[in-house]
């Protein structure tokens, strides 16, 4: 599970970027900024920042405790083995939620490309996931994501460089007003949606629109919200406004390049709290922790935490870009709701022909690579967790892990829909931030940490992230200051969290484990003193 603690600290840190490069980061940014833009630039900047905390606070300590898990770390820190399956069960939740959006964009992503149905992505992906981490384990996983991450690079940066070119070639400009189609543009819906008209437009209408069926007949739009059904082809003229999905917000090109833009219901409060659970969130990735196990020593460990931002920084210039020309070349997708298709529709609206089918070939191979890496880390991760804390542990408990690890959010996957994949692992993160990475501050800096506040906090803060994200999935969005909080709790979860365990700890002082002074010493002191 750790690799023999022999990995080098440039590998690791490619290992671990290419781990974070998931289909959030490599699909979903570049659609979060087709439909909401520059606004959702806050997340990777997030994402990057939280490696910075990671180092400042977490790196060096973990990995002196000596603990191969999350769950091992807090029964060896606090002697609890009621808080060791509390924290397994976090660890598997943030992991399920983390899985969903790998599931869909491997989905995706085979249907743009061959048009196959959407499971048979997830299928192709829990096929080569099960074959890497049966085979291996962390050793294996590591050279190939190692490997990965490089090749994801290429493969997004050369597509973008060359888009640029065509653009500058092509000489169109960033559209001053809501996005508008460049041409007569034949439109399938996948499935029923509803889409909200700003102006009236007529359309030619193959299929069910607003509960009656056409058979190619002409048909006025009208400036409301109107019910496509499933399989529906809908043909706009050149120059027409382009609906959108009624879940996104119609912005102007003044409004889209403004950051904390106020087109969505509670747009400030959403912003910091998404900000605030990824920011959270990243210290308490149990399958990114895992991977400071496997560096030689705390040194290589806080060197490796130091060059991912670096890594990280260097790819989201990408994806921005690939949002910033859908605006332009595919305003479709903001009708479909099929945003996360952005980066594999440009290079063939771009570049006809084969030079866009090779540019294709070139993102989807990257697309997929982020899919698998990710994926693999999670697995691991999740599958250490179960078989050291539910099996007896040993190989074999291991592979069973593995196998259910998939298992679970496989069966679940079909309630994402088109929510964004970065939409999907914000609720991954948000978990983390409520429950692992309280638990992990305190119990690394703080003697007072109890058993029961640990507990305590786990369950509330954990067990509300959870319930949260399960709503959001199964009853779809809705506005008002409710849904707002129920998709972005983390910015009231987290706090409440840290002062359930620290309120809970002071109440019932006297449970202090007997050991948390020589703990603090063993992750603080040197790790050559600890050793000898």
């Amino acid at each position: 599970m750790v690799a023999s603690r022999g990995v080098t600290s440039l590998w690791n840190a490619s290992a671990i970027s290419s781990e974070y490069i998931s289909a959030a980061a490599f699909l979903g940014t570049a659609g979060l900024v087709l439909a909401y833009g520059t606004d959702t630039l806050w997340l990777p900047v997030a994402a990057t920042g939280g490696f910075v905390l990671l180092v400042a606070f977490v790196t060096a300590p973990l990995r002196r405790s000596g603990a191969y898990t999350i769950s091992d770390f807090a029964e060896w820190r606090l002697g609890s083995v009621t808080v060791r399956r509390i924290s397994s069960g976090c660890v598997c939740f943030i992991g399920w939620f983390y899985l969903l959006p790998q599931f869909q964009g491997a989905g995706v992503t085979l249907r743009v490309l061959t048009g196959a149905p959407v499971w048979a992505g997830w299928a192709l992906v829990v096929a080569v996931v099960l074959t890497l981490t049966l085979s291996g384990g962390m050793r294996s996983i590591t050279d190939v994501q190692a490997v990965q991450f490089w090749v994801k690079l290429v493969a997004i940066a050369v597509p973008a460089a060359a888009l640029l070119v065509l653009w500058r070639l092509d000489g169109a400009d960033t559209p001053s007003g809501p996005p508008v189609f460049g041409g007569a543009t034949t439109i399938r819906v996948q499935t029923e949606s509803a889409v909200r008209v700003t102006a009236p437009t007529a359309v030619t209408v193959r299929g069910t629109l607003d509960g009656e069926r056409h058979d190619g007949e002409r048909v006025v739009l009208s400036a409301r919200d109107h019910r496509v059904g499933a399989g529906a082809e809908l043909v706009f003229p050149r120059g027409a406004a382009v609906p959108h999905a009624a879940r996104l917000p119609a912005h102007s090109g003044g409004a889209w390049a403004m950051p904390s833009e106020r087109g969505r219901d509670h747009a400030l409060y959403t912003t910091y709290s998404a900000l605030l659970a990824v920011l959270l969130g990243t210290m308490g990735l149990p399958h990114i922790l895992m991977r400071f196990y496997t560096n030689t020593c705390g040194r290589a460990a806080r060197r490796t935490a130091a060059m991912v931002p670096g890594l990280l920084s260097l790819f989201y210039v990408f994806p921005a870009l690939y949002g910033t020309l859908g605006r332009l070349y595919t305003p479709e997708l903001l009708m479909t709701g099929d945003t996360d298709a952005t980066i594999l529709t440009l290079p063939r609206r771009l570049a006809p022909g084969l030079p866009g089918s090779l540019l294709v070939g070139l993102v989807a191979a990257g697309a997929f690579a982020a899919f698998i890496s990710t994926t693999c880390g999670v697995v691991v991760a999740l599958a250490g967790t179960v078989s050291q804390c539910v099996l007896r542990g040993g190989t074999g408990s291991f592979r069973v892990g593995a196998v259910f690890a998939l298992a679970v959010p496989l069966c679940v996957a079909w309630t994402a829909g088109t929510q964004n994949a970065a939409g999907l692992v914000t609720l991954a993160l948000t978990v983390s931030a409520c429950s692992l990475c309280p638990l992990l501050l305190l119990g690394l800096w703080w003697r007072g940490l109890t058993p029961l506040g640990a507990g305590a906090g786990l369950v509330f803060g954990g067990g509300l992230a959870v319930a949260t994200g399960g709503a959001g999935l199964f009853l779809g969005p809705r506005p008002g200051w409710t849904a707002a909080l129920l998709a972005q709790p983390a910015l009231v979860l987290a706090p409440a969290t840290l002062a359930v365990m620290v309120g809970v700890s002071l109440a019932f002082p006297r449970s202090v484990p007997a050991r948390a002074d020589r703990a603090l010493a063993r992750m603080h002191l040197p790790e050559e003193a600890v050793l000898h």
